[in-house]
Order: C-alpha cells, then structure tokens, then sequence
C-alpha cells in the first residue's frame, strides 16, 4: 500500500485516488516558474487552479467519517486557503496529525481506507514539494539562483552556494563564483589547495547506501505506527520502526534525516548490525543472536562492540559467560 512512485518531484502513492493523481500530474506539468517566494508566480495559486476542484469532486464522494481528516474538507475552506491560513511546514504537520488520527481510530485496511490513506499521502507529498520547491530563475545576492540546490548531495548541510544565499558570510566576487551548488564546505571534491577532498572521495563511494538509508528513514517517518522501511527483511524494518519512534522526526525534518543517513553510514551501521540491535530489544542475548542469524558469537559480540551508542534501542540486559 505504501509504495510511493515517483513523478518528476512529487511521489504518488500507489493507490492513490485517481481523481487527485491526475490534478498531481497536471499540477506538475505547470508548475516550473512557481514557488512558495514567488510574487508573480506563488505556488499556492496553483494549487487553487488545479487541487481544490479535484479535491472537491473526491471528498463529495467520500462518507463522513473520512471529512474530518482532510484539511478544511466539510468546512467550506479550500485547501489551498488553508495553507495560506497556516502556511506550508504547519500544514504538513497538520496532514500528518490528521492521517495519524485516521490510522488509529477508523483504519479497517478495507480497499477504501487503503486508498484514503495513499491519498492523503500524496498531499502530504506534495505540500512537501511546495514547500522546497524554488523558482525556475532568480538572482541572489548577485548570483543566478538557478545553480541553487539546497543541501548537499551527501548529507543535511545547505551547499555552499545555497548557505551563502540564506545570507552566511560575505565573499568577493571570485570566490562566489566559486561556491559549489552541490556540496557543503565539508564535503566539497577539492580543498582549497587543490587537492582531492578524502571526506567526498569517502562519501562518493557510499552515495548508494547513503541513499538508500535516506529512502528507508522517510519512509518510516511518514507512517509510524508499523514497519515501512522496506528493506526485505523483517528485523531490519523493525530496527528502523523502534529508532525512529524514539525520535521526533518527520517527513519535512529533511536536513535532520539527512543527517542521521550520513552518519549511519559512515558508522558503518550495516543491516546485519541493525540485525542484531532488533534482537537485543527482543532480549535475545549473544549465543542466541548468534543462532538466530546463523553466524560466530564472537562475530556478534564484534558487531556490537563497534556500534555507537546513539544506534542502540535498548542496553544489553545480559550477556553469556
């Protein structure tokens, strides 16, 4: 149910009712020179134009006891005023509340619910996207936002150009010039003598799993309650569920998940490793960790020697003789 398929930047759900995945793709197809800054052009009138009309056709379709779920449904407030009323992190936080509220308290996982729930889902998704989303061309502080980025393409920390944007310290115009639009001061290719930065040389070579660890903790921010890391394996998916229900992440905490992605994997905090953190919270101790996983005990009591304390759900309650 929570397989997300990803449409240019806005992940629709899979299932999502068909009425607001169309409005999602037409939305898509319009929105280039729109963003939450712009005057000309603010993303929240397109979102006027195209998801309140569709929005109005899906909740007259829908029984009474979902209306409460959805921003303004059933109050004669569209949801793009809504937005503007509380503006777009507040109304992410409002999305996700809601469809916390639904899961616990009118969830039957019947074929309607599942839909209800991806395509709440994909609003969120796209409020998300509202709200990072910049314009197609402007000028900042003398340089041309469109070689703007965000963060840093290996961990939660805005890219040099992007810092120095927000308003971050003053440069001549040569060393503007000279700021990377994809990587933090930490994680740059070279160094300012020339030669190859090791910490991007190290974070080149883990981009991968750096990205698949970022997938697997958004995904379990975005529904709490049960496993939807999706990593195959079940102890795995458990891991994650319990380190996440101790954080307060949420999907929109970008830098933040980013962040623990990057430190995961320059921890070394491999799947075996989260193996075998879920089975310690279960109370299994070394021998039995051991059996379970079909590997030395010497190799576990390694493993958990090297792990970092702020990777451990629970300390180890016992241990063999």
């Amino acid at each position: 149910m929570v397989d997300m398929k990803n449409t240019s930047t806005i992940a629709i759900w899979d299932g999502c009712d068909r009425t607001i995945s169309d409005a999602v793709r037409r939305f898509l197809d319009c929105w280039e020179p729109y963003s939450a800054s712009a005057k000309r052009y603010p993303i929240v009138r397109l979102v006027e134009e195209f998801i309140d009309p569709a929005l109005t056709v899906y909740v007259a379709a829908l029984p009474s006891r979902y209306l409460g779920h959805i921003p303004g449904a059933g109050t004669g407030v569209a949801f793009s005023e809504v937005i503007r009323l509380v503006g777009f992190d507040a109304m992410v936080r409002l999305q996700r509340q809601l469809l916390r509220a639904f899961i616990l308290t009118e969830d039957k996982q019947s074929k309607r619910d599942q839909r209800f729930i991806a395509t709440l889902e994909t609003l969120i998704e796209l409020v998300w996207a509202c709200k990072r989303k910049q314009p197609a061309k402007r000028d900042v502080r003398g340089l041309n936002g469109q070689r703007l980025r965000g963060f840093c393409r290996f961990c939660g920390t805005l890219a040099e150009l992007s810092s120095f944007a927000s308003g971050e310290g003053q440069r001549g115009t040569d060393e503007q010039l000279r700021l990377s639009n994809l990587y933090c001061a930490a994680h740059r290719p070279k160094l300012p003598d020339g030669e190859w930065n090791p910490a991007y040389r190290k974070a080149k070579r883990s981009v991968a799993q750096f990205d698949l660890e970022l997938t697997r903790l958004s995904r379990q921010c975005a529904v709490r309650g049960t496993p939807q890391a999706q990593s195959g394996e079940e102890l795995v998916d458990g891991y994650i569920l319990y380190y996440i229900l101790g954080k307060t992440l949420q999907p929109g905490d970008e830098a933040e998940l980013r962040d623990l992605a990057r430190l995961m994997v320059d921890s070394r905090l491999s799947d075996r490793k989260k193996q075998i953190l879920m089975l310690q919270r279960l109370d299994f101790n070394q021998s039995a960790i051991a059996r379970r996983l079909g590997i030395e005990r010497q190799a576990v009591s390694k493993a958990i020697a090297s792990i970092p304390e702020i990777f451990r759900l629970t300390p180890s309650k016992r241990s063999d003789a």
